[in-house]
C-alpha cells in the first residue's frame, strides 16, 4: 500500500485551476513509458476560435515548446470543443441503446424509496419543510465546517449504498457503450444514460434535497434547483487516483461516498473560486460511505490520492436557471445560449412566441 500524501505536499504539487474544461494530453505522438503529459485548463472564447488560459507561460512550463507540439494540443482542444457540441445527440443515442439492451441486477434501485434514505436526513428534511424552517434549528441535525459553509450528513442506508454499487459494476460489464462524467474523471457512470435519472435522481432533488438547500443555500438558488447533471465517478489505483483542485458546473453540490473499501482519498476543500490562490485556505473531510456532503459549486474542492481499495462516489450537480441564466458560472460572463437537446447545461430561455422554455447550453464553456 502506497504511503498518503499530506494536503500540503498535494496541493504545492496540483495547484487549483481557474478551467472551463480540462486536457490531458501526451506531448509525443508516441510517448515512451514514463513520458511526461500536458495538463492544462482551456476556455473556449466563442465557437470559432479557442483561448488557453495563460497559454503560453503554462504550457511552456509544462514542457511544451515548439510549433509542432503547440499544433498538437491545439487540435486536442479543438477536438474537446467538437465532442462537447455533439455531446448531447451522442448521450440521448446511448441512453436509448442501453434502454433496449440492458437488463438491470437490482431493478428495484432505479425507483426511489424513503427506506433507502437515512432517518437522520429524512428528518433534517422535515424540518426544513415546517413552516419555522431555519438554518439554526436544521444544524443540530448536520455536522457542518461553518467557516466553508460545507454540510455533512447521513444520506444513504447502507444496503442502499452495497446495491447500488453492485448494479453499477454490472453495467460497467455489458458491453454497452458508456459516456464518461466529464473530461477529469475516466471512470464513472452517467446517470441519465443507466435511466436512473427521472425515478431516482430528481425525486430525491425535488422533494429532499431542494428543501435543504433552500434553507442552507438561499443566496445560491437553493430554493429553486430546477435541474441537475447526477454521475457516480469511480477511483482505484489502477484508474483515476485523484481529482485535481476544480469548481463544478452546479449552483449546489451533493457529493455522497457509495463505497467499497478505500484508503485515503479525503475530499479537500478551499475558498470561492474569487479568491485569489494565495488566499486560500485548505481543510481535508473524510469520506464516510452512505454520508453526503454538500456544498456550493463554485468552492475550489478536489481529492486527495487513494492509496488502495476502490472508491464510488455519486456526484450531483444541482443547477437554478434563475441564477446561472444571469451569470454563467463557468465563463463569469453573461451566457451567450444555443438551444439544445436533452438536459443542457440548466440555463432556460423564454420563447416569446408561446412561452415556452428551453433548455439551453453557454457557448463559452
Amino acid at each position: 500500500m502506497a504511503a498518503p500524501i499530506l494536503l500540503k505536499d498535494y496541493i504545492s504539487h496540483n495547484p487549483p485551476g481557474q478551467h472551463s474544461f480540462f486536457i490531458q494530453r501526451n506531448l509525443q505522438p508516441h510517448p515512451p513509458a514514463g513520458n511526461k503529459k500536458l495538463t492544462a485548463h482551456v476556455r473556449p472564447e466563442s465557437r470559432d476560435s479557442i483561448q488557453v488560459v495563460s497559454m503560453e507561460t503554462t504550457l511552456q512550463s509544462k514542457g511544451c515548446r515548439g510549433d509542432e507540439k503547440f499544433a498538437r494540443v491545439l487540435e486536442t482542444v479543438k477536438k474537446e470543443v467538437q465532442r462537447r457540441q455533439n455531446l448531447a445527440g451522442e448521450s440521448l443515442r446511448r441512453k436509448a441503446e442501453i434502454s433496449l439492451y440492458y437488463k438491470p441486477l437490482h431493478p428495484e434501485v432505479y425507483v426511489l424509496k424513503e427506506s433507502f434514505l437515512t432517518e437522520e436526513f429524512l428528518e433534517a428534511v422535515r424540518i426544513c419543510k415546517s413552516p419555522n424552517a431555519s438554518l439554526e434549528s436544521l444544524l443540530n441535525n448536520l455536522h457542518p465546517i461553518p467557516d466553508k459553509r460545507i454540510y455533512c450528513f447521513p444520506v444513504f442506508v447502507p444496503q442502499f449504498c452495497r446495491d447500488f454499487v453492485e448494479e453499477l459494476e454490472h453495467f460497467e460489464k455489458s458491453h454497452l457503450e458508456k459516456g464518461r462524467p466529464n473530461t477529469m474523471n475516466n471512470y464513472g457512470v452517467l446517470l441519465n444514460e443507466l435511466g436512473l435519472d427521472d425515478s431516482l435522481i430528481t425525486p430525491l432533488r425535488e422533494q429532499y434535497l431542494c428543501p435543504l438547500a433552500s434553507v442552507l443555500f438561499p443566496d445560491w438558488g437553493g430554493g429553486s434547483l430546477d435541474s441537475h447533471k447526477a454521475f457516480v465517478v469511480q477511483y482505484s489505483v489502477d484508474k483515476d487516483l485523484d481529482l485535481s483542485g476544480h469548481y463544478d458546473n452546479s449552483e449546489v453540490t451533493l457529493n455522497v461516498s457509495l463505497g467499497k473499501e478505500f484508503t485515503d482519498g479525503n475530499l479537500y476543500f478551499s475558498d470561492m473560486k474569487e479568491v485569489p490562490s494565495n488566499e486560500r485556505t485548505f481543510i481535508e473531510v473524510e469520506h464516510t460511505i452512505g454520508h453526503g456532503i454538500l456544498h456550493r459549486g463554485q468552492q475550489v474542492h478536489g481529492a486527495l490520492p487513494i492509496t488502495s481499495g476502490e472508491r464510488w462516489n455519486l456526484i450531483i450537480w444541482m443547477r437554478a436557471s434563475s441564477v446561472r441564466n444571469k451569470l454563467c458560472p463557468m465563463c463569469n460572463k453573461e451566457p451567450q445560449l444555443v438551444e439544445t437537446i436533452g438536459d443542457g447545461d440548466g440555463f432556460t430561455v423564454i420563447k416569446n412566441d408561446n412561452g415556452e422554455e428551453t433548455v439551453d447550453v453557454c457557448t463559452l464553456i
